[in-house]
């Protein structure tokens, strides 16, 4: 008698296609399938008390991420206007914020009142009728899209998910006393011989990552945008590093070798006084492997599963063995090698041909079992580090309903994990999927190691949020405001008009701030300098110049703030980038060499020295004769700034008023003639979403005479 072929767990489901009343069926199975392979999981538990101990002393317990799940339902249900009312307000404030383990050695001893058992299971129930609900009677139109309500039931789903692999290592890493066998999730019981692992060529060649909004499959905020890439030819592992290779690192002494770990992993494995990978158990002369619910013989032949300092540590062990330059992969060579496994999405109707998606056990299998071109494991079995800490593409924007699901991650402190393990379903299934942990964080994920002579490189992904910084981001690369036109620009396009036909070789953007007219400059000009006395500001344009992307937080209300992304293409400036050049130096002191410019802007400038006269009385030395210099200021004297005795207008002189301009023909008549202006050029800088600086800068344009 032929056995009854395993019921897939349901694939996530395409958002654009199909009969409405079929894809209403089709989301509210695939959203009950979750909640019921969800709370299996948690069947594995072995009496109360293994809800409230915590399986790590960094994480929540069990409890909470029982409750958690439910209320992610509820408070974003809200805010897409799915839901009118809360269902446990107590439950949806306590349940509503996990742990991120930012740190090895950040011991929470905070203790909870946690409900008991029964009532958040209760909870859940009155969560799922709701959700069910909602799913059966609310309108419902295709596509659903990333505004559209809907995208937050799927949301929600997703984030089921999610948990469904997180909760299933936290129960892994539980006292075994607390956890029992279950049917659902029975583990591989095979294992043979580790084969050997060998380096396989992988040619160069282009990959291009991120999503279309059009997309049919829901996605998370950073799978979307823009990313292509030029990857050289290296060579890549085989294999998945086996439980037996890695055990050369460990009896070679490799976790105490000093010059193996990096300093960040070096500090961790010595808080945590690591020997082995964490879920490896010395018996006597033997080595066993706890799994999620038990303990057995090694198998040797499974992937090791470590977080990415051991991983690091491997490699650099590897490269000082042999001389080569092995290392973990980036995020781009990952795609070439699926690229090169001839590897599509997982099938709907048939298992996958690989360890994915619960689909063949709820453990790792032999690392020689699933092929994939010449590779084995591009995705599935377990979760593959990369050297690449995760950054936003280029086009990427968080979504109302849960901005924060990626952006606390941009710090260059979360690693990617890229394939999936036995256990990622749903989206994290996919090709796009783009996950990452702390690199001292535990998952079911491993490695494989790669032969590359080009380097890792790591791109800034960090948002500034400096609340002035953030500002002057804003007001010189982001929105206009009440019709107001951009400032930097307008003084650059101001600037431009009036050289006329002069000789456009070189130009000085004199307390350029963040940059912005510096790069609008470079439109017209050979070549542009940008000087700051702040090298915070000109931080800003160095890296718009060497990167093309700025990242910023703009505060909303009280603590409250959004993401924002500015690249030079999105501005028309890309090409301006080789033509430029920043530096930090003093107005008043400026070195030599910044001398022989066609045209010095000075942009609210001058009312922020301390000595103004200074560098106006010798600002005709740095420009060639016929040459433009352009002053724009609000005339805001403070004597925070500058002395008063230094001020040079807007004060009494012989009892009549004596203003900045006239100060200013005193100082640059005998170099300068007074040829535009002045003009009243205004600008607005924002504070908060409803708080707004509206200002007029005084605009003249002045030629250097011989």
């Amino acid at each position: 008698m032929r056995s009854m072929p395993k019921l897939l767990f349901q694939r996530s489901p395409s958002l654009t296609d199909g009969d409405v009343t079929a894809k209403r069926e089709e989301i509210r199975a695939y959203f009950h399938a979750t909640l019921d392979r969800y709370e299996s999981l948690f069947e594995t538990l072995q009496g109360d008390e293994a809800y409230f101990e915590k399986p790590i002393p960094l994480r929540h317990p069990l409890i909470f991420y029982l409750g958690h799940t439910a209320t992610f339902f509820t408070n974003k249900l809200l805010l897409a206007g799915l839901m009118t009312q809360r269902i446990n307000a107590g439950f949806e404030s306590m349940f509503a914020v996990g742990v991120d383990e930012m740190s090895w050695d950040d011991l929470n001893t905070t203790h909870y009142r946690w409900p008991a058992v029964e009532e958040v299971w209760a909870y859940r129930n009155a969560v799922r009728s709701t959700v069910d609900r909602i799913i059966r009677e609310a309108p419902l139109t295709l596509p659903i899209g990333w505004n559209h309500p809907w995208w937050t039931i799927l949301m929600g789903i997703e984030h089921e998910r999610i948990h469904l692999e997180t909760s299933s290592v936290l129960i892994r890493q539980h006292a075994l006393r607390y956890v029992k066998p279950h049917p659902e999730w029975t583990p591989c019981r095979v294992s043979r011989e580790a084969p050997r692992n060998r380096l396989i060529d992988v040619p160069a060649g282009t990959v291009s990552l991120g999503k279309d909004r059009s997309d049919p499959f829901y996605g998370w905020d950073n799978e979307y945008g823009r990313h292509t890439e030029e990857i050289p030819a290296f060579q890549a592992g085989q294999y998945l590093v086996s439980n037996q290779e890695f055990l050369a690192f460990v009896e070679a002494g490799g976790y105490v070798l000093e010059d193996c770990w990096e300093e960040e992993g070096r500090a961790w494995q010595r808080h945590v006084r690591a020997h082995c990978p964490t879920f490896w158990i010395r018996r006597g002369e033997e080595w066993w492997l706890r799994l999620m619910t038990e303990e057995v013989p090694m198998p040797w032949d499974w992937p090791v599963e470590v977080n990415y300092h051991e991983a690091k540590a491997f490699c650099n062990w590897k490269a000082m063995a042999t001389g080569r330059p092995f290392r973990l992969p980036t995020e781009d060579e990952w795609y070439r090698l699926y690229d090169m496994g001839g590897l599509s999405e997982i099938s709907d109707a048939e298992p996958a041909a690989a360890n994915i998606h619960l689909d063949h056990s709820a453990s790792s299998h032999p690392v020689d079992e699933f092929r994939h071109g010449e590779f084995y494991d591009v995705i599935g079995n377990a979760w593959q580090w990369t050297e690449t800490p995760i950054y936003p593409f280029e086009g990427f924007d968080t979504h109302p309903h849960y901005d924060d699901f990626t952006t606390p991650t941009f710090d260059g402190r979360h690693n990617l994990m890229k394939g999936g393990s036995w256990i990622s379903c749903g989206n994290e299934s996919r090709r796009s999927a783009r996950y990452a942990f702390r690199r001292h964080f535990f998952q079911h994920a491993g490695f494989r190691y790669v032969v590359a002579e080009a380097p890792a490189i790591r791109l800034d992904s960090r948002y500034e949020t400096d609340r002035l910084l953030s500002e002057y981001a804003e007001f010189h690369y982001g929105d206009e405001y009440f019709g107001v036109a951009n400032f930097p620009q307008t003084l650059a396009e101001l600037a431009i008009a009036a050289m006329g036909d002069r000789p456009a070789r070189r130009a000085l953007d004199l307390g350029c701030a963040s940059g912005r007219a510096t790069f609008e400059l470079a439109r017209h000009f050979d070549e542009v300098t940008g000087i700051d006395f702040s090298a915070r500001f000109i931080g800003q344009g160095a890296q718009l110049a060497s990167q093309g992307v700025l990242r910023y937080t703009l505060a909303d209300e009280g603590e409250l703030v959004y993401y924002k992304e500015r690249t030079l293409a999105g501005l028309g400036l890309d090409g301006a980038r080789r033509k430029v050049a920043f530096y930090q130096g003093d107005a008043c002191n400026l070195k030599p060499l910044f001398s022989g410019y066609d045209l010095i802007l000075a942009a609210n400038l001058i009312d922020r020295l301390y000595d103004p006269a200074r560098l106006l009385s010798a600002i005709h030395t740095r420009i060639q004769p016929g040459g433009l210099l352009v002053i724009a200021s609000p005339y805001t004297w403070l004597e925070e700034h500058t002395k008063k005795d230094a001020w040079i207008g807007g004060f009494k002189r012989d009892g009549e008023s004596f203003s900045t301009l006239d100060g200013l023909r005193e100082i640059l008549g005998r170099h300068f003639r007074l040829i535009r202006g002045p003009l009243e050029v205004p600008f607005v800088i924002r504070e908060t979403r409803r708080k707004f600086q509206h200002t007029l800068s005084e605009t003249t344009v002045w030629e250097r005479v011989p």
